[in-house]
């Protein structure tokens, strides 16, 4: 709670200071506002999640997944950027402790679309730092339910995204980037074995670290 209200909070005092620098600076602005990048991510679930009912134990091993992830920007100031992050993982998902040794859960895949606000230090700099701090609506989809469970199903989620990295430039168009995200995702999961229903909330809660290249549009 504390961390989404951070998050709030940030997200509301860069906007108002936005507002402001977009009046100020707009006249200056030389170069297209839109921005692509491309990166390589790798995707580490911190996973934690509630004792399962009636079984015991928790969802405490989910995989980690390597995926290429596209971001648009679009620079309201030379400071101040809005960044939406696409891109989609696939996680193997077990659960441990329970009553009957640790559990294959099977696979599922998540789509988080990630919207953030950034504010970059160095914008007129070769190497220009950023932070962000935005939210992210996770889609649960492709459920495999494993050699165990009948069917599983996921609850969406939505929650706090919070980011840091550095743009460094190589020519006037292109650029390097290193980026890390800690995105907070959580799921009401329902596993049935046949008649039966076991229910727990996880949270995967992953940080994300990635790295690639972009394109500022002249």
């Amino acid at each position: 709670m504390m961390i989404k209200k951070l998050a709030a909070a940030v997200i509301a005092a860069s906007t108002l200071f936005s507002l402001q620098a977009f009046a100020d600076d707009t006249s200056t602005q030389t170069q297209s506002p839109w921005l692509i990048r491309l990166r390589a991510i790798d995707v580490v679930p911190d996973a934690s999640s509630s004792t399962i009912t009636g079984l015991g134990g928790h969802v405490n091993k989910v995989s980690n997944d390597a995926v290429p992830e596209l971001d648009i920007s679009y620079f309201l100031t030379k400071n101040i950027a809005t960044e939406l992050i696409l891109g989609t993982t696939k996680h193997d998902i077990k659960a441990t402790g329970t009553a009957l040794g640790q559990v294959d859960l099977g696979s599922v895949r998540l789509l988080p679309p990630t919207l953030t606000l950034q504010y970059h230090f160095l914008p007129n700099s070769t190497f220009d730092p950023y932070v962000g701090a935005g939210v992210n609506y996770t889609y649960f989809y492709g459920v495999n339910k494993g050699p165990v469970a009948s069917s599983i199903n996921y609850s969406n989620s939505f929650g706090p995204a919070l980011q840091a990295g550095a743009d460094i430039a190589i020519n006037k168009n292109w650029l390097i980037n290193f980026d890390v995200k800690k995105l907070f995702i959580q799921t009401n999961a329902t596993v049935n074995v046949g008649s039966a229903s076991y229910t727990t909330t996880a949270k995967l809660n992953p940080v994300v670290y990635g790295m690639g290249v972009g394109y500022r549009f002249s």
